[in-house]
């Protein structure tokens, strides 16, 4: 949880909420909002965001093909694989085909529930994020290094004897080693049923130019993003079934109309789906 004050007994909770944006220092949801040319952010997102792009100028290509990801494995999962629950951590601000609209247009009936701590994306949630009527949609304010109260307040929108998907998208990279990202994850996954679903993504290292322009980023934000090696990313998926491909880059992952998607392949940037079996 955020270590902000709480806003006066008389407060709404959209208030309190609003009182805890710092508009005047850079954050990753609104920064990477940015990238994605979404406008809900600040100047001071905007400077950051711009001194990234002129370091690595690719960084919006990134952006954009984690977020085709997403939607790409979501329509999977609810469909192919038949899952209507969702677990959605590391929101970030709305934008087209959110987690909800592209498991929802799939399967109308499907239960979502959206965590993150970043006060302008809650903000912005509960405005513009609503389910069918058939489905629900549900926002907690919370950090994933919280896994227990993620669970507990989960429990209230979704069945945890049926199957879940749970979706790691750029969330993982903000832990460093020190929080041990693979054991929060690992802390999820055990307390999803058999049949549930992983689906994460995250930055490497293997770009020194990228490497170099997260280092700016780290510098002047409020957060830091730690860029791993894609067999650091491959850990988050020991003990499930990896769905084909595997872990690729996020270019790679089932595309879409791939005979004619002339999008480069070796985005610095992979991910995965992997089966719970037990």
């Amino acid at each position: 949880m955020s270590d902000h004050p709480a806003g006066d007994a008389g407060d709404s909770p959209r208030d309190e909420l609003a009182g805890r944006i710092q508009s005047d220092r850079p954050h990753s949801a609104r920064v990477w909002g940015f990238l994605l040319g979404g406008k809900d952010h600040y100047p001071a997102d905007r400077a950051v965001g711009e001194m990234i792009q002129q370091t690595f100028p690719d960084i919006a290509l990134l952006a954009r093909l984690q977020r085709y990801f997403l939607a790409r494995s979501v329509r999977f999962l609810a469909g192919e694989a038949g899952i209507r629950q969702f677990l959605d951590i590391g929101t970030g601000l709305p934008t087209v085909d959110n987690t909800h609209e592209v498991a929802q247009r799939v399967a109308p009936d499907s239960r979502i529930v959206y965590v993150d701590n970043d006060p302008l994306v809650l903000v912005h949630a509960q405005a513009l994020l609503t389910s069918t009527p058939e489905g629900a949609c549900d926002y907690i304010d919370a950090d994933v290094r919280d896994p227990d109260l993620i669970l507990e307040k989960a429990s209230k929108t979704l069945d945890f004897s049926q199957p879940i998907g749970l979706t790691l998208l750029g969330i993982m990279g903000q832990l460093p080693d020190s929080d041990d990202p693979w054991g929060i994850a690992k802390r999820l996954l055990d307390a999803l049923p058999a049949g549930s679903y992983l689906a994460l993504a995250d930055g490497t290292d293997t770009n020194p130019t990228l490497n170099h322009a997260i280092e700016t980023y780290n510098a002047n934000s409020a957060s830091s993003y730690h860029l791993r090696s894609p067999d650091q990313i491959a850990r988050y998926f020991e003990g499930l079934e990896l769905v084909e491909p595997g872990v690729v880059p996020t270019s790679m992952w089932r595309p879409d109309l791939p005979e004619v998607d002339d999008t480069p392949q070796n985005v610095d940037s992979v991910c995965g789906v992997g089966k719970k079996l037990t």
